[in-house]
């Protein structure tokens, strides 16, 4: 009988609150909050606008510290001092002044990590994912799609335990952006990397991810964690086409439309 697949959990929120003071008193931003996320789980969180999507990237990036509950990375609660955390945000950020190698190095440089074996992961990276013959040209010298590979480049340099993408794409025109998340979601899958990526647009939550987390309005709390199952493991653009897909996307508009 062939033995099953142990599951490995790299991330744990357990039971996370966050509130903050304002002029007018307390706001309560998110409430009890608890999922996991596994080794090489692509995971969205979605939600209605100001229900703390970003918060929680931000919490687990160690920027805000809960006000209650804890952080798990691999078993342990968070360490601040080596999250093993990589970020990519809504803009590729990358530095005109320096060459896409360079800038693919950045986080290396930040966190005094530029030794040998890193810089020869970068240039595996730079390889495999077509950036190889243009590492000496200059951000403004590439198109949108391929600066925003470069800074995934640039984040995957670190080797970080766990992606965090910030509406990543939502700088990118619609038919650059999808081509962009194929782009990407080949890359996750090929290097293994498990990722939480916060979007406003459920379709490509849905395109992308393993699992969608839905939160509800302020203050966030998890009102649906939906696994999804895909007939065929197709990449985001095709899954748009899948009868599963129109399935999944009402279930979650529902969602929405409950809490309104």
């Amino acid at each position: 009988m062939e033995e099953m697949k142990q599951v490995k959990e790299v991330l744990r929120l357990e039971n996370i609150g966050v509130s903050y003071q304002t002029v007018t008193g307390e706001v309560e931003a998110l409430r009890n909050i608890n999922f996991s996320v596994e080794d090489g789980e692509l995971v969205a969180v979605v939600g209605p606008s100001g229900c703390g999507k970003t918060t929680i990237l931000s919490l687990i990036a160690g920027l805000v510290a809960p006000t209650k509950g804890k952080i798990f990375f691999n078993g342990q609660e968070k360490e601040s001092d080596d999250l093993g955390v990589g970020y990519m945000l809504q803009r590729d950020s990358l530095l005109d002044w320096r060459t896409i190698y360079s800038n693919t190095q950045l986080g290396l440089e930040f966190r005094k990590k530029r030794k040998d074996d890193h810089l020869k992961n970068v240039d595996h990276l730079l390889k495999t994912y077509g950036l190889w013959e243009f590492r000496d040209k200059y951000p403004r010298e590439l198109s949108g799609g391929m600066r925003q590979r470069v800074a995934l480049i640039r984040t995957l340099a670190i080797k970080p335990d766990v992606l965090l993408l910030d509406e990543a794409f939502s700088a990118l025109d619609y038919q650059t952006r999808l081509l962009v998340v194929d782009d990407v979601y080949r890359i996750l899958r090929k290097e293994n990397k498990s990722a939480i990526m916060v979007t406003h647009d459920i379709a490509e939550g849905i395109s992308m991810a393993d699992r969608v987390i839905v939160l509800s309005k302020r203050p966030g709390t998890v009102s649906q964690n939906i696994k999804l199952e895909f007939k065929k493991d197709d990449l985001p653009l095709a899954r748009r086409s899948s009868p599963e897909f129109q399935e999944y996307f009402n279930l979650i508009w529902k969602e929405f439309d409950a809490h309104e």
